[in-house]
């Protein structure tokens, strides 16, 4: 029985080895998995695996919204009064994103910038929210760079979320094929809501119409398998698919 109970151990430590190597994790995780089956594997669930679980993302998603309508300036407030009392890196990086997450893209890219120069500049995780910041503010070019950066230090790092990045760059800039043949690869590799559904939006609102009903159809189809907390998140990114087929019709 020690013994049934040791290959569990295993197999529950290479599951989160898997999760690790998936979506980017720093390599000492696997050490301490692999030396420590049972307590590394306690330890991985609630440092890493937990937080990213939809319940996790669920529920903080809702203790967001609620905070923001209460007090909608609350993050940025906070995090530029740490920045002034401490103008740390990661102080710096907090108010970088939260002047992003509040719309300010010019601002943060500014922040972001100065980062990028100092010692965190290698870290795949800074490198992509300061991509997102360029393209929030309209540096598509830069923001691409950026992103294949990333792309090509760290292939493994949040593949669907670097290469949607890409595909949104690309197509800001009217590079409309590059941008399809990155969207296809993304469907074609990840084949999650949130891709079909930003392929759709941009082939929608570059005239194809086709293929936007096409991927929307195929969410349709999807979502007679979700339970009612799938329907509520995804419920935004159909809606946006919807508004954008509605007006690409309407100019046809």
């Amino acid at each position: 029985m020690p013994f049934v109970g040791l290959g569990l151990h295993l197999v529950v430590a290479l599951f989160f080895a898997v999760h690790a190597v998936r979506t980017g994790r720093e390599m000492y995780w696997l050490v301490i998995l692999f030396s420590f089956p049972l307590l590394g594997s306690i330890a991985y669930f609630f440092a890493v695996y937990l937080p990213q679980s939809r319940l996790e993302r669920g529920v903080n998603k809702v203790a967001r919204g609620a905070m923001q309508i209460l007090d909608p300036e609350r993050d940025l407030r906070e995090a530029q009064s740490a920045f002034e009392l401490s103008p740390s890196a990661q102080n710096q990086w907090r108010l970088a994103s939260a002047l992003l997450a509040r719309g300010q893209g010019s601002d943060a890219n500014r922040h972001f910038d100065a980062l990028l120069r100092g010692p965190l500049g290698h870290d795949p995780e800074l490198k992509f929210a300061a991509a997102e910041a360029k393209l929030e503010c309209g540096e598509a070019a830069q923001a691409i760079e950026v992103a294949r950066q990333v792309r090509q230090a760290r292939p493994d790092f949040r593949q669907e979320q670097v290469s949607l990045l890409l595909a949104r760059g690309l197509a800001a800039l009217g590079r409309r094929q590059d941008a399809r043949e990155e969207f296809a690869s993304a469907i074609e590799r990840f084949g999650t809501v949130e891709v079909r559904a930003a392929y759709a939006v941009f082939a929608a609102t570059t005239g194809d119409v086709a293929t936007a009903q096409s991927l929307r159809d195929e969410i349709e189809r999807d979502s007679r398998h979700w339970n009612r907390h799938a329907r509520e998140i995804n419920g935004p990114l159909i809606r946006a698919v919807d508004d954008a087929l509605s007006a690409g019709r309407g100019a046809t």
